[in-house]
């Protein structure tokens, strides 16, 4: 499924993480990606030497892509859907300016207005963060 990003999830401009889908499957999973820029509005007041995106940041970015499998379906069309926690989350490395991070989340369960997926973040094909996420549907 082709979709663009405006026309699935809700943010823009700077709270919006995600530059592309690679792959939305309706009520099942998604894959994004994000091209991290030096210009990056979060490095704006950590010392130049050290920029390193923070993990709120990381964990948005999932989230708004396992938002992209919920929304993507006729039921949720028009729907809101809330980052309603973190169950898990591991970190085993950070991200940089010059990073190319993927974001892919399977949905576990999606029952009426709740769903539960497992995100995880790569780098060079590599897994460098991964959680497991709930999300809230008004």
């Amino acid at each position: 499924m082709d979709l663009n990003v405006q026309d699935v999830i809700p943010q823009r401009y700077p709270f919006q993480m995600i530059d592309y889908f690679n792959e939305v499957n309706p009520g099942e999973s998604a894959s994004a990606t994000k091209l991290i820029t030096i210009n990056e509005w979060f490095f704006a007041n950590q010392p130049h030497d050290h920029l390193v995106v923070p993990r709120p940041i990381l964990i948005e970015s999932v989230a708004q892509t396992g938002v992209a499998a919920i929304l993507s379906m006729d039921d949720y069309k028009g729907k809101n859907v809330f980052f309603g926690g973190i169950r898990s989350a591991k970190f085993h490395d950070d991200f940089r300016p010059g990073d190319k991070l993927v974001m892919s989340v399977k949905l576990q369960k999606l029952k009426l207005n709740v769903g539960v997926g497992h995100g995880e973040i790569s780098r060079d094909g590599e897994v460098i963060a991964e959680a497991d996420l709930v999300f809230a549907i008004e």
